[in-house]
């Protein structure tokens, strides 16, 4: 056989080398299948992660969504006695709690007509709660002679169960 009939029987599946003389190459037909392989098999392998991160998703998100919640009602405790505890220096300097009216701003900004208030009680302003919402504050309050300090929980609506229960100054949970 010659290079050029070769070459005309199948252009694709044997090429002539130059300067080879008449040694066939099977150079373009290998690479060929060796692509195509190659294309099967990462096509698996995406399946195969995309399958182990839908798994993990599905095994792990709700657990960290109930970590977020848990931490949410934590800092809402910790929150609620810092106040207690700027309310106490407050009544120590000044006599009496503030009343209702005056709120818990007035842990941050003298009220008008004290004249013992050595405030800022607390080195911040007076955040909300981790929902977003601002602290219920009633002085007097219903539960004892300390003034009740409450959060709503999650749904910002009074009483409720898990995440929706209210954080209360007058329990310890």
């Amino acid at each position: 056989m010659t290079k050029s009939e070769l070459s005309m029987e199948s252009p694709t599946a044997t090429a002539i080398r130059p300067g080879d003389g008449d040694r066939p190459c099977l150079r373009g037909l290998r690479s060929e299948k060796k692509r195509r392989a190659q294309a099967g098999v990462t096509l698996i392998e995406m399946l195969v992660v995309v399958t182990i991160i839908a798994l993990f998703a599905a095994l792990v998100v709700p657990r960290m969504m109930g970590q977020a919640d848990k931490a949410r009602r934590v800092q809402a405790h910790a929150q609620v006695n810092s106040f207690m505890t700027a309310l106490g220096a407050y009544k120590l300097d000044t006599g009496t709690y503030p009343t209702t009216e005056q709120g818990l701003q007035s842990l941050r900004v003298k009220p008008e007509g004290l004249t013992n208030w050595s405030g800022p009680y607390l080195p911040q302003d007076i955040p909300t709660d981790p929902w977003g919402r601002a602290y219920v504050y009633k002085f007097p309050g219903e539960h004892g002679d300390e003034p009740d300090v409450i959060s709503l929980g999650a749904d910002g609506e009074p009483g409720g169960d898990g995440n929706n229960a209210d954080i209360v100054s007058w329990k310890n949970d």
